[in-house]
């Protein structure tokens, strides 16, 4: 028989309708119950592509025991992640203050007020490799809820308020943003893995974030040593078994070292950010490996993770029947009887592929060798192993179709999908793919249109047609930046109107008027027991950075000095912990990056379309000018033109000049160039600049 989950909208929430467990959604009913019956709350929070989630829904929540002992003392209540962030910010903060770690599936107990008095992650259903039972853990508390109830809820209130403090630090000393970036470089620098790239040992995640980082401040600082470090560690993801070398994409993290074996689930927002750091290394580099990693992954996205009416799905699962990473590995008598003696055995030796295998018996795809090299050792010819190789991935492809196919989280996010928008709408202009600029533009129109409610304003989610859960700083701040990426891509100026909005929105609802920066939720939102200030990156970027750059560029843009004021409140209230935590900030030193830097515009103005104009616009998209912001408007006197641009095209282009280009530094704007020579000479000064 269904549980309460059975009427939620959540796939992870659905996943355990049928358990025995008797579990409430976060909401009144659960605390209401809890406070009538004097029980705890068992608060369990996961995602639906989470590997061990699902271990311990199969191996705990299944069991007809445990699920009585829950049901008998405690309040159970089941939350998605990725559909209440602001819950699992503050839950984990708590299990990570008890225990120094965190994870999911994530367990926590709480009093009937919703504070934290213990904690952890995931328990076996029975003593095992030093982990006490899950059973165990269940009637330990159980008997401290009952017999030690004074100390348990006294605990609950100093840990309660300890979450409080940490969440307004001190405002600091003013920044010191070339200390900063300096001591940043010497973190880098320290964390890198120069042999295998990437930062750290095992597990290893990407770090999108700290990788653009690298070729920011090598670009600032003439740091050649922070673009090798930003372009190995790329390389070396691109080329070991956390990319899909068959479909295209990333899964989640490398559970080793050297990028070989990934925890196999996919995620939106890897994605989305990588594409973003594939996309910078090849504006800044020119190489063209990084240009198809990038066609790859956003090619995979497109075929496997878009919804008709334009949004991005969220998750594709680790599993599939039953087995991590069962989709995606292979044997080498699958190869061979696939492609063929020749051609199998060429693909194998390319990929890495043996009868031993290197997960589990099977093998996982990677390369350790370009293909040059390789031709050279099999004494080959490059272009026809190129093309075999090609032949040979698609032809696997089609036979890895016809399996049974991981779960696929089919919720669309608000900030996710912003995360998306901005590469893929970049990638198109810049490398003049109009399949993804259109994609992109569809799913910001489906956003825009499906997911905000009768007053304006965003929800956190939308699945099947029904929208759940109020937006938080997040998705304000990652859609702020795909709105701004979507004008500087097309030119249609709805989408100025549309970032204004939501940064008025941001500022009224989110903004800390007191010491600066943004809360993670709205004043009009639930109240929970700490109001979040979020500073720290997590698996995406911290809303106060993207709100901040957000601000920066939208009045960079429109010449507006009270956002870039808003922006700059919101960076020193994160100069505590910047301080502190350089490197857990990547997105924060990013904004300041652009903080700091002279506000560059470009402005092209055209009394009508023509090739020299497109040219040159073209020229500009396919320079590498981080920190930049582009206008355009052609024929001034059309009707969807933008009241907040209007003060940037006045008089322009002028009289007797069919278009002019307009660079801007610091307030000061150059003489115009009216030739596709002068423009060029421009766009490469200020390229190398």
């Amino acid at each position: 028989m269904s549980n309460r989950l059975a009427e939620a909208t959540s796939p992870y929430l659905l996943q355990h309708q049928n358990n025995p467990v008797d579990w409430y959604p976060w909401g009144d009913a659960a605390f209401e119950l809890a406070r009538r019956d004097g029980k705890p709350i068992f608060l369990s929070i996961g995602y639906s592509a989470c590997h061990w989630c699902h271990v311990m829904e199969r191996e705990s929540f299944e069991n007809a025991e445990i699920a009585k002992i829950l049901n008998d003392y405690f309040v159970s209540i089941k939350v998605d992640r990725e559909q209440r962030p602001d819950l699992d910010h503050i839950y984990m903060q708590a299990v990570q203050t008890l225990t120094g770690r965190g994870g999911w599936p994530m367990s926590v107990f709480l009093t009937e007020n919703g504070q934290p008095f213990f904690g952890g992650t995931y328990w076996p259903p029975e003593p095992r490799h030093g982990m006490p039972g899950f059973d165990q853990v269940l009637l330990s508390v159980a008997e401290a809820w009952r017999d030690r109830r004074p100390q348990v809820t006294e605990q609950a209130s100093r840990l309660t308020e300890s979450l409080q403090a940490v969440d307004h630090p001190s405002v600091g000393e003013s920044l010191q943003p070339d200390a900063l970036f300096r001591e940043a470089t010497a973190a880098l620098e320290a964390a890198f893995d120069s042999t295998n790239g990437g930062f750290g040992g095992a597990p290893k995640f990407p770090h999108p974030l700290e990788i653009n980082l690298c070729f920011r401040l090598a670009r600032r600082f003439g740091e050649k040593t922070l673009e090798e470090i930003a372009t190995l560690s790329l390389n070396k993801m691109a080329n070991g078994g956390i990319y899909d070398h068959l479909g295209g994409g990333f899964h989640r993290y490398s559970v080793d070292a050297f990028w070989q074996v990934p925890h196999f689930e996919k995620m939106l927002y890897d994605n989305a950010l990588l594409a973003g750091c594939y996309l910078e290394a090849y504006l800044a580099t020119g190489r063209d490996r990084y240009r198809r990693t990038l066609c790859e992954t956003l090619d995979y996205v497109l075929r496997e993770m878009q919804h008709p009416d334009g949004g991005f799905y969220s998750t594709q699962d680790a599993d599939s029947e039953g087995e991590e990473g069962k989709f995606f590995v292979w044997s080498e008598e699958e190869i061979i009887e696939s492609l063929g003696s020749d051609l199998g055995h060429l693909f194998c030796r390319f990929y890495g592929v043996t009868a031993v295998g290197n997960f589990e018996g099977k093998n996982i795809l990677h390369v350790s060798e370009t293909v040059e090299e390789f031709a050279q050792s099999i004494d080959g010819d490059e272009r026809k192993i190129v093309n075999d190789l090609q032949d040979a991935r698609q032809r696997l492809l089609e036979v890895r179709e016809q399996r049974i196919h991981p779960g696929l989280d089919d919720k669309v996010l608000t900030d996710w999908n912003g995360l998306m928008i901005d590469p893929l709408a970049r990638a198109g202009v810049v490398l003049g793919i109009p399949e993804y600029l259109d994609a992109a533009r569809r799913a910001g129109r489906m956003i825009h249109e499906q997911m905000s409610d009768s007053h304006g304003r965003l929800v956190r989610c939308w699945r099947r047609g029904v929208m759940e859960g109020e937006g938080f700083l997040d998705d304000y701040a990652a859609l702020l930046g795909a709105w701004i990426t979507l004008y500087e891509c097309t030119f249609e100026e709805a989408w100025v109107d549309r970032a204004v909005r939501l940064a008025e929105q941001l500022q009224s609802r989110f903004e800390d008027s007191e010491q600066g920066g943004f809360f993670f939720t709205a004043r009009d939102q639930e109240n929970l027991i700490v109001r979040r200030k979020e500073f720290f990156d997590q698996a995406t970027p911290n809303g106060n950075a993207l709100a901040a750059e957000g601000f920066l560029r939208l009045g960079n843009l429109l010449g507006n000095d009270a956002m870039r004021h808003t922006a700059a409140r919101a960076l020193e209230a994160a100069a505590d912990t910047l301080r502190r935590a350089p490197l857990a900030q990547g997105q924060t030193l990013l904004a300041l990056l652009r903080h700091h830097a002279p506000p560059r515009q470009w402005v092209m103005a055209a009394g009508t379309p023509g090739e020299e104009m497109s040219q040159v616009v073209q020229s500009l998209r396919q320079a590498y000018l981080p920190a930049h912001v582009l206008a355009c408007r052609v024929d001034p006197k059309r009707d969807a033109t933008s009241r907040f641009l209007d003060p940037l095209f006045t008089g322009r282009p002028s009289a007797g000049h069919a278009w002019e280009l307009f660079y801007c530094e610091n307030f000061t704007c150059r003489q115009p160039a009216r030739s596709v020579a002068e423009a060029n000479a421009l766009v490469a000064a200020s390229s190398a600049s």
